[in-house]
């Protein structure tokens, strides 16, 4: 099968979206939904025939899901853990560190919950879900083993890890989430974080100066 990945750097902080499309049965899913994200993607799914089958949230900061009500209210259907449940249903309560801080916030309601271990079907591909908690609850990861890919959101970056200083974070808890569900994955397996450059499993396991494998 044919695949295509586009990147969409989106938001005030420019945040990652990602649009993976399978170009032969001509769907697609978004991995994180940054503010205003939708006006890049809309043309791009226009231009190859595809439609959006699912949105894919790595976790409930409100970088990642400025969009996400926009988009669901379309009919797609959203995926993200319990465990930021109220970062996607209220997300006021990240007002304090939201930037710019008269941004909107609107809530986004979860349609299927998903957890460690649970495997989605999706784009003719079994989509594994790994919970990588310590930047935030409820951060987890898609990994598309076929694929080689793996979507971290916020856990782990380039040279770098997620920030564990922000409300509900834990630099333990992501240190053990790193070295038991990303560093565990195929060395060659592609790190898509939530901001900044791709990465491997590999690199980081030999040269990441945070967490060491």
């Amino acid at each position: 099968m044919s695949f295509e990945l586009k990147i969409f750097p989106a938001g005030y902080i420019q945040t990652n979206a990602y649009l993976l499309s399978n170009l032969d049965t001509k769907e697609s899913v978004l991995i994180d939904a940054p503010h205003s994200v939708w006006d890049d993607l809309d043309p791009v799914l226009s231009e190859n025939g595809c439609t959006l089958k699912a949105l894919f949230l790595t976790h409930g900061h409100y970088d990642h899901i400025g969009d996400a009500a926009r988009i669901q209210k379309m009919g797609v259907p959203v995926y993200g853990h319990k465990d930021d449940k109220i970062f996607y249903e209220t997300p006021e309560v990240m007002r304090s560190y939201s930037y710019p801080p008269d941004m909107t916030l609107e809530p986004v309601m979860i349609d299927h919950w998903v957890d460690q271990g649970d495997v989605v079907p999706m784009l003719g591909e079994p989509v594994e879900i790994r919970h990588i908690p310590g930047h935030c609850p409820g951060n987890i990861l898609f990994y598309f083993k076929n694929l080689k890919a793996s979507f971290v959101g916020d856990a782990l970056f380039a040279g770098s890890i997620g920030r564990t200083d922000l409300p509900r974070g834990d630099f333990p808890t992501l240190e053990k989430s790193i070295k038991d569900q990303i560093y565990t994955l195929d060395h060659d397996t592609v790190v898509y974080p939530g901001h900044g450059p791709q990465t491997t499993v590999g690199q980081e396991r030999g040269t990441n100066p945070f967490v060491q494998a």
